[in-house]
C-alpha cells in the first residue's frame, strides 16, 4: 500500500464548462470576473471526488498574458480572488490542501516564446513571494523547455513552502520535453535544485510511463497528471489561444484514465490526478481505483 496524493483535474476547462460562456483568450480568469463563486462550487466538487490537493486558479494569472488583455493592473485581485476561493472551498475539506498553480511564460507549449532567464526568475519570483504564504506547495506547470523549467527552479528558491515543477512532454514520445530536450535532464536538473517533485503534465496520457522512468532514476518524489486532449493544434499555438481549438478525446473516460492512474502508481508515482478535460468523475474514477487497489489518499 502506498499513501498517494491526489490532485483536482481540469479547472479551466470545467469552469469554462459549466459558464455556459464561449472561451476567450482570458481562459477561467474571465470566468472569475464574471461569475464569483464559480471556482469555490469546483474545487469543492473535485474535493468531494476524492482530490486532496486544490490547484489554484491563477495559472495564467501572469503579468504578459494579462498585459495583452489590459488588465495587468488587476492581477493581484484577480489573484486574491483566486486563493479566496480555493480556501473557501477548503473550509467544508479540512485534510485538503492548496497548491498555488503558476503557468508558463509566453504561451502554453510554446517553445519559442520565453522571455529569457533574467525576466522569467524576476517575474517567477516576485509571483512566489506573493503566493507562498498563501498555500501549502508551489506548483510551476506545464514547462516546455530545459531554460524555462530552470527560470522556475530558481525562483522557487524564495518560496516559503515547497516547490513542484511539471514539464509538458512530447505526446508522442515521452521520453522528451516538447521541445525535444531529455526528460532525463530535467529530472536532474530538478533534483540539483532539490524540488520537493517533479512531475509530468498536460500532456497525451500514453506519453507518462517514459518520463516516470527519468523521474524514478532520481530520489525526488514524482508524479503525472495528463490532459485529455485528441491532439495540440496549430490554432491553439498562438500566444492568445482559447479552447475551442482542441477538442476533447472520445476514449478518454473516467475508467479508462482512471487505468493510467493506477499504472503511473505502479511505476513509483506517488502523485496523480488529471489535467485539461479531465473533470470530478475522473477525479472519482482515480480515487476508487487506488483504493480498490489497497492505496490510501494523503
Amino acid at each position: 500500500m502506498a499513501k498517494i496524493t491526489l490532485l483536482d483535474g481540469g479547472l479551466g476547462q470545467e469552469l469554462i464548462r459549466r459558464s455556459g460562456q464561449a472561451p476567450t483568450p482570458l481562459w477561467a480568469t474571465q470566468v472569475m470576473i464574471d461569475r464569483p463563486g464559480l471556482v469555490q462550487q469546483v474545487h469543492e466538487d473535485f474535493f468531494r471526488a476524492g482530490a486532496s490537493v486544490a490547484m489554484t486558479n491563477t495559472y495564467a494569472l501572469l503579468p504578459d498574458r494579462l498585459e495583452r488583455a489590459g488588465l495587468q493592473d488587476r492581477i493581484e485581485e484577480f489573484r486574491a480572488a483566486a486563493l479566496a476561493e480555493a480556501e473557501w472551498a477548503l473550509e467544508a475539506y479540512p485534510k485538503g490542501r492548496i497548491a498555488g498553480a503558476i503557468g508558463p511564460l509566453g504561451a502554453s507549449y510554446r517553445t519559442d516564446l520565453f522571455p529569457g532567464m533574467d525576466i522569467a526568475v524576476e517575474t517567477y519570483s516576485e509571483i512566489v513571494r506573493k503566493m507562498s504564504p498563501e498555500v501549502d506547495v508551489i506548483v510551476f506547470e506545464t514547462l516546455a523547455t530545459l531554460e524555462n523549467l530552470e527560470a522556475a527552479l530558481k525562483a522557487g528558491e524564495v518560496s516559503s513552502r515547497p516547490v513542484w515543477v511539471a514539464v509538458t512532454l512530447d505526446d508522442e514520445d515521452g521520453s522528451v520535453l516538447r521541445s525535444g530536450e531529455s526528460v532525463a535532464e530535467a529530472a536532474r536538473m530538478a533534483e540539483r535544485y532539490k524540488a520537493g517533485a517533479i512531475l509530468a503534465n498536460c500532456s497525451a496520457p500514453e506519453a507518462m510511463a517514459p518520463a516516470l522512468s527519468a523521474f524514478a532514476e532520481t530520489d525526488l518524489r514524482f508524479g503525472a497528471y495528463a490532459n485529455a486532449f485528441a491532439q495540440i493544434t496549430k490554432d491553439f499555438l498562438t500566444p492568445d489561444p482559447t479552447v475551442d481549438a482542441l477538442s476533447t478525446r472520445r476514449d478518454m473516460g473516467p475508467e479508462r484514465y482512471a487505468g493510467f492512474a493506477l499504472d503511473w502508481v505502479r511505476r513509483g508515482a506517488s502523485i496523480v490526478g488529471g489535467c485539461c478535460e479531465t473533470g470530478p468523475d475522473h477525479i472519482r474514477a482515480i480515487a476508487e481505483a487506488l483504493k480498490n487497489d489497497g492505496h490510501e489518499i494523503v
